[in-house]
């Protein structure tokens, strides 16, 4: 629980919403996750700021989300303050080739924006859920498209409130990995660089790879993508299916009968659903292929 100074702070402190015991089910993809002390949606950067303020000064325990589409939050929820991004930072702007956006603007929105605008190089991640800034702290990627090829540098805040500038050598880019990880900055916002296209050849390849999405992901049931990082020379889905795995569940949680590389919220499951069928396939992969599949899906909050 939040001590009454904190909450007085925030409530009196922040342009932006703040929601007491606030169920983080519904600020994540999965739709899954207890309560959060106060989670907290800044109207603009000096809200930001203030909240990094607020938690470091009454010493709050402090976590920063995005769009919520690769996170599973455990069923006791998240203490402290909860900052949200994601409904937040949604400015862009375009200088030729050169693209600024806020992190806060969906990684959806950015390629369809770039495209019409008739630039190659972010067809692979239109159909990615999630915020920018997120797909930059993860190095998303999909049909042999990564984060790293066009990010050129990012934005970032410190917990003391520090504004400083990262260029993409700084970010130490590999699959599925950046140096944010490391770190507790915060991003603001990702400069992109891409190529000048066909724009109708642009528009009909995102068309395509949105396509091939819907006919082989379960888009229709809650989940948080992939579960696991890709093992070189395997594929998650084929390993898990071809191991009898497909459709299994434990609670409401189930290796999805459409692709057996996610793990979909079927009925009302709970964090430890998710979290036993996660160590299930684990152990049943590393039996049958000595492979050690590690989890994409970051896990947040109490146990």
């Amino acid at each position: 629980m939040l001590n009454q100074n904190t909450l007085s702070r925030l409530k009196s402190e922040i342009a932006g919403q703040v929601r007491l015991d606030e169920p983080m089910s519904a600020h994540t993809s999965f739709h899954i996750g207890g309560p959060a002390d106060a989670l907290v949606i800044p109207a603009d950067l000096d809200d930001v700021r203030k909240i990094l303020r607020i938690a470091r000064e009454e010493q709050t325990p402090l976590t920063v989300i995005g769009n919520g589409s690769n996170l599973l939050v455990r069923d006791k929820g998240i203490r402290g303050i909860v900052l949200k991004l994601g409904n937040a930072l949604k400015r862009w702007e375009q200088d030729g080739a050169t693209f600024v956006f806020d992190s806060g603007v969906s990684l959806a929105q950015c390629c369809r924006i770039i495209g019409e605008a008739g630039y190659t190089g972010m067809e692979f991640a239109v159909g990615i859920p999630g915020s920018l800034g997120g797909a930059v702290f993860m190095n998303a990627g999909a049909y042999d498209g990564e984060m790293k090829d066009t990010v050129v540098s990012v934005q970032v805040m410190t917990r003391t409130g520090e504004i400083k500038t990262l260029d993409r050598n700084d970010l130490d880019f590999s699959y599925r990995h950046s140096a944010l990880q490391n770190s507790d900055s915060i991003v603001l916002t990702v400069t992109l660089r891409v190529n000048k296209g066909d724009k109708a050849a642009i528009l009909a390849k995102m068309d395509d790879f949105s396509q091939r999405r819907i006919s082989k992901q379960p888009l229709d049931i809650p989940s948080a993508g992939s579960t696991f990082k890709r093992p070189e020379g395997r594929f998650v889905g084929q390993m898990v299916e071809q191991s009898g795995l497909k459709g299994f569940r434990i609670g409401g949680a189930e290796v999805s009968v459409k692709h057996a590389g996610f793990i979909v919220n079927a009925d009302h499951a709970t964090a430890a659903d998710v979290l036993q069928l996660i160590e299930y396939i684990r152990n049943k992969i590393l039996e049958d292929y000595n492979v050690a599949l590690v989890p994409e899906v970051l896990v947040l909050g109490e146990e």
